[in-house]
């Protein structure tokens, strides 16, 4: 099971994402209680002012190496879990991120 699926022009990833974590990672994948996976992640932007949200964005950008305007939290922006839309050839940034979750 896979935190990401294919969606029309890249792909869209549910993110479980910790503020003030002291650092800023993907620790790989979880399963949540309900079933679903989500893509763990973690910064150390406290969340404040959408400073978390930004970081996030900031990091995956880098992860799958996409400009930051390729990124954008498309659900649950004052959440833990987000969904997360990354514009870009859906099976290239499937690929980085399998080998971002499997690097944890």
């Amino acid at each position: 099971m896979t935190a990401w699926s294919a969606a029309p022009g890249g792909v869209t990833i549910s993110v479980r994402l910790t503020p003030k974590g002291g650092r800023n990672s993907i620790d790989g994948i979880e399963t949540m209680s309900d079933g679903r996976a989500v893509l763990k992640a973690r910064v150390s932007a406290p969340p404040f002012e959408g400073a978390a949200n930004a970081a996030l964005v900031a990091l995956l950008a880098k992860s799958l190496g996409v400009p930051l305007r390729n990124v954008e939290i498309t659900g649950g922006a004052t959440s833990r879990i987000k969904r997360v839309h990354v514009v870009g050839e859906a099976a290239a940034l499937a690929a980085k991120l399998e080998k971002l979750s499997a690097a944890r």
